[in-house]
């Protein structure tokens, strides 16, 4: 009995189906693999014994397990002040900074705001050209940052690129919620937080978690404008022990090459590499922590402006 034309296009046209959906469930597991594998080698050696890790052969598992890398981190005096500069850098930039955005796109959103043209030309200016370092740090000495925690958080709190994120997504929300609230007398502080903010929830993930990510990886601000070591960022001060270590491991190498072997008070088990290795591990736990929890809303918000109805 011949089967009716209709048919069979569905029943090849399933086959098909299947044998696509097979090969992309091949394809993204090879590309997982392929994205997760470096990350589970640094993992693992940074449990491994630094020496042992210089012979090489290690993939995701530690063949010498050992917590003496981290050890080795911590007994840096500086590590642990250092942390809690980086994770109060984190939150309090990272919320201020958010505040100021959107507070600044909201208003950049109304159409009754006059001069709105003005101002958004005015502080684009910035993101083409700037001063340089020296009249920035100009700036900051008469300001009074230098030294000083405010400098983690004043000059970022305010972001023209994030704000015109914020502003774009903003003008996607029909203005009825809006006067909807405000004929229920709403006033503009309302609206805002009341109204627009559960609503944004997916831009707000995502430019919290750039933020995020800006506040706690940047060390390059301590480097520039701060001299107290109280005030260092956790990323700096594991970028000058990485420094020490790197000048450690070359007298080593200079000393072995000379043939007077290894330099007393040097042999300590951690290397260059594996030090380096529980600093990626220590810098990155928590933004990779912090990214499933946002990853519904992020995935959303970096959408902005994709579909136009």
């Amino acid at each position: 009995m011949e089967i009716p034309r209709k048919e069979h296009a569905v029943h090849a046209e399933s086959s098909g189906y299947r044998t696509f959906y097979v090969f992309l469930i091949i394809f993204m597991v090879l590309l997982s693999v392929i994205m997760v594998y470096p990350y589970l080698n640094v993992l693992a050696k940074a449990f491994n014994k630094g020496y042992d890790t210089m012979q090489g052969g290690i993939t995701i598992f530690p063949r010498a397990p050992t917590l003496q890398n981290f050890l080795t981190l911590f007994q840096n005096e500086l590590i642990l002040n250092s942390a809690f500069i980086s994770v109060s850098r984190a939150i309090t930039g990272t919320l201020l900074g958010i505040v100021v955005q959107f507070s600044a796109a909201y208003a950049m959103r109304r159409k009754s705001f006059r001069g709105k043209n003005f101002f958004l030309v005015f502080l684009m200016i910035p993101m083409f050209f700037g001063g340089g370092l020296i009249p920035v740090y100009l700036l900051y000495s008469k300001l009074g940052l230098l030294n000083n925690f405010l400098v983690y958080i004043l000059p970022g709190a305010f972001s023209m690129y994030n704000m015109v994120i914020f502003r774009t997504y903003l003008l996607t929300i029909p203005d009825s919620f809006e006067e909807s609230a405000k004929l229920d007398g709403a006033n503009e502080i309302t609206v805002m937080f009341k109204i627009l903010v559960p609503l944004s929830k997916p831009i707000l993930a995502t430019i919290t978690l750039w933020m995020l990510v800006y506040h706690w990886n940047d060390w390059t601000t301590s480097m520039y404008f701060v001299t107290k070591q109280k005030l260092f960022t956790m990323q700096y001060v594991l970028m000058k022990l990485l420094k020490q270590y790197e000048e450690i491991q070359k007298m080593i190498q200079e000393s072995i090459m000379a043939g007077r072997g290894v330099p007393v008070g040097t042999g300590q088990k951690a290397t260059q590499e594996s030090i380096q290795c529980a600093q990626i591990i220590l810098t990155t736990i928590p933004i990779v922590i912090t990214y499933p929890f946002l990853q519904k809303y992020f995935i959303k918000g970096v959408m902005i402006g994709a579909i136009k109805e």
